[in-house]
């Protein structure tokens, strides 16, 4: 990712707010302009009184005088103007950002979001959502409106003398030109502390997710040391930053010095000479005090500036990259009228890793129901995922009723797909919110139906706040049993035309799952169905069942028909241990 992408997703950000931010620019100017004309109608006073007799003060100080305080009051009133602005421009911007980044990130593949903590993902979001107003501010509360407060004012020094605009403008250039010099370093630095406090963050979010394997395995210390290592690498990275920036202040802060001392030799020689007036002594102390407070404001936020970039960089570093699995420009929403489903020569490996599926070639026929069985890492779930384009295909064809589903949009696809996983993971929401889920235009009377031939109306009941019931993080407040009855209630109420179940009923009590069972297969009628199990007695009522090894279909057939070839799946029938597969 590129600087100029970064500043392309920033200006789009601001683009619905041009005119609030024209208003900055406003405020800005005035404040500018105001930096230099006050001290500027000081020196006229001051010039003015040196040969003033008593009875003229009114007379000659009263315009100039009202125009300083017209200014004071201008600038107060601009201000005021400037907090409207803000008021109207930084919540909704904030707002804006966040929903054009989650956008972009609920695009990204699966693969994605393996490789992250979802903790460090949502500290680098909201250093998006912070770092961009940061960095709008700076550009133009700061940056524009300082640096036109230095032209004005090397403009103002020089109707004093020019010696004094040319003497300011070297010693500016020099302060500047090393600020921003710093400040390339200053974003390298700021990039190293800013990804080490998104690792810092995410570690104590996947620690608190994990909060009871930590307990069962006695594991706080471990942790605190994990952490403390962790953290360690943060402060080190940020001590890095400030150490560079304490050197580069001190130096700044020395040059001014310096700056002030040639200043006063040049006014004293002038006031000596009769080329410096009383006025403009004034003047150029003032604009001096002035803008040094500019310019150390503009060395800190060279700095904010570059840590403000880094976070923002970073955090876009993940959102920006380039989509793996999009929809084609022209693709179409899938149409299931029957539910077949073909893999045609399909070809597959995980990045990094060996070939899965090596030209596979599979047909399921509309409304058939079918079990997928195999060890662990045979390929059964890449099968289902492939269907449901979590991950693209190396080469070959999967085809929904003719439709390739690298051709429709991925939202039509999996709208008419339900998915049953084996460990569903449930919002921090309400139930009625989490069954909803799956329809989000079903009715309460819907869902509770649904919640019912899934057997958790009866539980859901018992709840103090029943339906409204939150389920905490992932759905940590209910028993594993209980999750995965929502999870069904959802796949009721979706009741779309092809199903997918991974061990469905796998957490559940045997009487329990003997009702569910029932209510499956009355949810599978009349649907194309795809049953991942290891628990194979759960698989005697399927039409077929294919048998997976090392990412191959080895054998296919009903239930009898591979019992009597006595092959692989005979292999796994009686291998069985208390229903289940071994793990090979």
């Amino acid at each position: 990712m590129t600087n100029r992408s970064i500043f392309t997703f920033i200006l789009e950000c601001l683009a619905p707010f041009r005119l609030l931010i024209a208003g900055q620019f406003v405020v800005g100017i005035v404040w500018a302009i105001d930096l230099s004309l006050r001290p500027y109608l000081v020196k006229i006073m001051l010039n003015s009184i040196v040969d003033l007799e008593p009875s003229q003060a009114f007379a000659v100080l009263t315009k100039p005088a009202l125009f300083y305080i017209f200014m004071s009051a201008l600038v107060t009133v601009i201000f005021r103007f400037y907090e409207y602005i803000w008021l109207k421009l930084n919540s909704p911007l904030r707002k804006s950002i966040v929903l054009k980044i989650m956008d972009r990130m609920m695009d990204h593949s699966h693969h994605t979001f393996q490789n992250y903590f979802a903790g460090s993902l949502g500290n680098k979001i909201k250093d998006v959502m912070s770092g961009i107003p940061s960095i709008l501010q700076l550009l133009v509360d700061r940056f524009f409106s300082h640096f036109l407060a230095l032209v004005i004012a090397v403009y103002t020094l020089a109707l004093a003398s020019p010696k004094f605009a040319l003497i300011f403008s070297i010693w500016a250039v020099i302060y500047l030109y090393g600020s921003y010099r710093a400040s390339i370093t200053a974003q390298k630095l700021s990039d190293i502390a800013s990804e080490k406090s998104s690792t810092v963050v995410g570690n104590i979010v996947d620690v608190l997710g994990n909060i009871a394997s930590v307990r069962l395995f006695s594991a706080k210390k471990y942790e605190r040391q994990s952490l403390g290592a962790t953290l360690q690498h943060y402060v080190n990275a940020n001590q890095q930053k400030d150490w560079y920036f304490l050197k580069f202040f001190t130096f700044q802060g020395f040059s001014f010095v310096i700056y002030q001392a040639i200043s006063f030799y040049l006014l004293i020689t002038g006031l000596q000479n009769q080329t410096v007036s009383p006025g403009d002594f004034a003047l150029v102390l003032m604009i001096n005090i002035s803008i040094i407070g500019c310019l150390w404001d503009l060395t800190r936020d060279f700095g904010n500036f570059a840590e403000s970039l880094g976070e923002v960089s970073q955090g876009l570093n993940i959102a920006l990259q380039e989509v793996e699995i999009a929809d084609k420009p022209d693709a179409k929403d899938l149409a299931v009228t029957r539910g077949e489903i073909i893999f045609k020569n399909v070809q597959f490996h995980y990045r990094g890793s060996k070939p899965l599926f090596n030209d596979l070639s599979v047909t399921i026929p509309a409304g058939q129901k079918v079990g997928l069985v195999g060890y662990s890492g045979s390929g059964k779930s890449s099968f289902v995922n492939l269907i449901l384009r979590l991950f693209d295909t190396t080469s070959g064809q999967i085809l929904i009723d003719g439709q390739d589903v690298r051709s429709v949009t991925q939202s039509s696809l999996r709208q008419e797909i339900g998915m049953i996983p084996q460990d569903p993971a449930l919002f921090h929401r309400s139930l009625i919110e989490n069954i909803r889920y799956s329809r989000s235009s079903a009715s309460d009377a819907e869902v509770m139906e649904a919640a019912k031939a899934a057997y958790a109306h009866k539980f859901i009941e018992k709840l103090s706040e029943g339906y409204n019931a939150l389920v905490g993080e992932r759905g940590v407040k209910l028993s594993g049993g209980q999750r995965q009855r929502i999870a069904i209630a959802r796949g009721f109420l979706k009741n779309a035309p092809i199903l997918m179940l991974d061990e469905a009923t796998s957490q559940l009590d045997s009487v329990t799952e003997n009702y569910i069972q029932e209510a499956l297969l009355k949810l599978i009628e009349g649907k194309t169905a795809l049953v991942i199990a290891h628990r194979l007695s759960t698989l005697l009522h399927m039409d077929r069942i294919l048998v997976f090894n090392q990412g191959g279909i080895v054998e296919d057939g009903t239930h009898d028909e591979l019992v009597a070839m006595n092959g692989f799946y005979k292999k796994l029938w009686d291998a069985q241990v208390g229903g289940f597969l071994p793990d090979k």
